[in-house]
């Protein structure tokens, strides 16, 4: 693997890579090229975004057959917007507002007259908006009209599935930049406060700029020409991830480049032997999230897919980013970008004892106990899990409440829960009769409308059905189970059930799939990808294990966090699963590094001081690089939407137990309490008469450096 990254590294007639002074040059020039020719691609993204209902459902689910069928019926689709008044007096208010509300709905369409509740404590009024329309646009000015001139008591909210939907479109729109300013500011810190320079942060927040253009151009031009899934959630996530990701890179070669320097007095011989040493890692790295997140592709949720696939995207194009331009960037600058702190070549590389080195004493002394210790306490945390509360209500969805649900508060209270939001029943039109017979007679249904429409050919009618529990209420999806049974019961009808409340049932049942279908693909990736770089087997099944409890602890102790301090009402269907296909990828990430090195120097040292070296030399950087990481998906918890804010809340706590237990503890203490069968069956696992000397911290210059 090393051969193989030493020849991509290089360019025709650069015979020796890295330390040609040449080569960087040319690899920042291309780089630089690339952007300006790649930049107005890179803002074309929004425009292959999916927005789509069935952007986030399941393939072949029934609910989205029904959304597909829709589209047959008419040219002009009808999006209801749902304004509910309550209070005395509301209906001079509501009469006013039909007036005021006509010029907005479809064509050949027209504002119902106000449906008073059973209770006549509240007024109900339907605006058909065509979709073709600025809905979002439309609903801020019907809320604007609902709001004003309101008499003393009178209250009005408008919602339906036009306010839901505008309500959610909020929650993405700037969702890109806002992520992507917060995200830069937030690893721009942490960078300052890593290397304590006011040059060297520059290098690599340039070079995941040059990872951003690549991945929003590859993802565009995928989308555009192969069909690539892309939803805005996806493209949210993907930039957080680049960053994420390409700075956690960058950390770990320039660690590797600034001991080199201690070594070497020719930068560029330096810069290609930190290469060749940490490429291997970031390689595996790269290969491992690349490819964990790439098994989402056989997720049911299209939303998953998408995620899942566009992350692959990103994380190689930020490999080939670190791995390219920085080396290039930091080869082009010299030592004075490390300032004030510049490595000099013949100078410790570290001190003697350092916090790390106590650690992996401290581990050492007592290894079995050390890892018991680490099972214990994570094992605590996971048994948080036994009380998860799966799913989510509409309501539930936004951390901030927003109009939609607060309209379908108060029409759950005084109509039947249902009423904003009916399901629908696609069917052929000659047993449209036997159908809308069979609906009216199961439980939980209100009633089914009068009114039916048909497709121009009159082939397919549509029914909409009031349920009487609220959309969103598992009450509601038991009847919609009941509704789908008795309907396809009628020969012939080629009846399909939808709406939101069955989009809800299929999603949650896809989940429930998805999960025992990509969990076991992931893992046996993943563990192909430990062997192929340990050339063991022992280790990689126990690392394996390791970032598995991590996951389990981190989703007890986010459960924790949810309930105690965020007052979630639940945890998103979609969370178990985006979870842990980025926990087990990233967190793994740290394992890789750790023990690239350590096998690196067992192989040295000898098994026990290879261990403790390889801890005591990673341990700074990979800190830096666990606190990065989990800092830049912390921003997700400052969302709005809840299932972000879960997603980001559920990374980063799952991250931050892999850099401080998992790998600083747990493996170590694990590969030393084994010994040398730790590495078995390989070469590393078969005894030795005696180790080597370690080298020298330094080693005398080798060349002068070019002027």
């Amino acid at each position: 693997m090393q051969a193989l990254l030493k020849r991509a590294a290089r360019t025709p007639g650069a015979r020796r890579g890295w330390a040609n002074p040449l080569l960087g040059r040319i690899v920042l020039a291309a780089w630089l090229i690339a952007a300006v020719a790649l930049g107005p691609l890179a803002g074309k993204l929004g425009e292959v975004e999916d927005t789509s209902a069935n952007a986030f459902l399941p393939r072949g689910a029934e609910s989205a057959q029904v959304n597909t069928e829709l589209e047959k019926f008419r040219t002009d689709t009808v999006m209801p917007a749902v304004v509910v008044y309550t209070g005395e007096g509301a209906e001079q208010k509501a009469a006013a507002d039909r007036s005021a509300f006509a010029p907005y709905v479809a064509d050949g369409e027209q504002v119902s007259p106000p449906m008073p509740s059973d209770d006549g404590k509240a007024l109900m009024t339907v605006v058909p908006l065509d979709t073709e329309d600025e809905i979002t646009d439309t609903i801020e000015e019907l809320r604007d009209i609902a709001g004003a001139n309101a008499p003393p008591g009178v209250e009005a909210a408008v919602g339906g599935p036009a306010g839901s939907l505008t309500d959610t479109v909020a929650v993405f729109d700037g969702l890109d930049s806002t992520l992507l300013i917060a995200t830069a500011a937030v690893v721009t810190v942490l960078l300052l406060i890593t290397y304590r320079s006011p040059f060297l942060w520059l290098l690599p927040l340039l070079s995941v700029g040059f990872a951003a253009v690549l991945t929003q151009s590859a993802t565009y031009l995928l989308a555009q020409h192969t069909g690539l899934p892309v939803d805005p959630q996806s493209a949210g996530v993907l930039m957080v991830l680049v960053f994420g990701v390409g700075t956690d890179y960058a950390l770990l070669l320039i660690a590797r480049y600034r001991e080199e320097l201690h070594r070497h007095e020719n930068r560029h011989e330096a810069m290609r032997i930190a290469v060749s040493r940490s490429g291997p890692a970031i390689l595996a790295s790269a290969s491992t999230i690349a490819v964990g997140l790439a098994c989402l592709a056989f997720a049911d949720i299209n939303s998953s897919r998408s995620l899942g696939l566009v992350g692959a995207i990103g994380v190689v194009c930020g490999y080939l980013a670190m791995i390219t331009a920085l080396p290039a960037l930091l080869s082009i600058t010299g030592r004075w970008v490390f300032w004030p702190f510049v490595p000099r070549a013949g100078t410790p590389a570290r001190k003697e004892r350092t916090v790390w080195s106590r650690i992996a004493t401290a581990v050492a002394r007592h290894p079995r106990w050390s890892w018991l210790s680490t099972v214990a306490v994570t094992g605590v945390l996971a048994l948080s899990t036994a009380g998860i509360s799966m799913g989510l209500t509409q309501e539930e969805l936004f951390q901030d409440k927003p109009e939609s649900v607060v309209a379908q508060e108060r029409i759950s209270a005084h109509y039947p829960s249902g009423a904003s939001d009916p399901a629908q029943i696609i069917t052929a039109t000659a047993r449209a009769g036997e159908v809308r017979e069979a609906a009216t007679e199961v439980d939980g249904v209100a009633r089914v409308e009068q009114q039916a429409d048909r497709t121009p050919d009159g082939e397919l009618t549509m029914l909409s059905v009031v349920l009487k529990d609220a959309p969103d209420s598992q009450a509601a999806k038991d009847t919609i189970d009941d509704l789908r049974e008795a309907v396809h019961r009628v020969d012939g009808a080629d009846a399909l059930v939808g709406g939101t409340t069955a989009e809800s049932l299929d999603t949650q049942r896809a989940a429930d799939r998805d999960l025992t279908t990509v969990i076991p693909i992931v893992l046996l990736v993943v563990l192909a990808v430990l062997i192929w770089l340990l050339r063991a087997l022992v280790a990689p099944l126990l690392l394996l294990a390791t970032v598995v409890l991590s996951y389990v602890a981190a989703l007890g102790a986010s459960n924790l966090i949810f309930e105690n301090v965020l007052d979630h009402g639940g945890v998103d269907w979609s969370i178990p699963l985006m979870g842990f296909v980025f926990l087990v990828a990233l967190g793994i990430d740290y394992n890789i590094f750790l023990m690239h090195r350590v096998k690196e120097e067992t192989a040295r040292l000898g098994h026990t001081r290879g261990v403790l070296e390889g801890l005591t030399s990673t341990g700074g950087v990979i800190t830096s690089a666990g606190i990065v990481l989990a800092a830049t998906f912390a921003v997700f918890a400052g969302l709005p939407l809840v299932t972000m804010a879960q997603m980001g809340v559920l990374v980063g706590i799952g991250v931050l137990l892999d850099t401080f237990l998992v790998r600083t503890v747990l493996v170590p203490a694990l590969a030393l309490d084994l010994g040398r069968h730790f590495w078995w069956p390989g070469p590393l696992s078969r005894p030795r008469a005696e180790a080597p000397e370690p080298e020298p911290s330094h080693r005398p210059a080798e060349e002068h450096e070019p002027a």
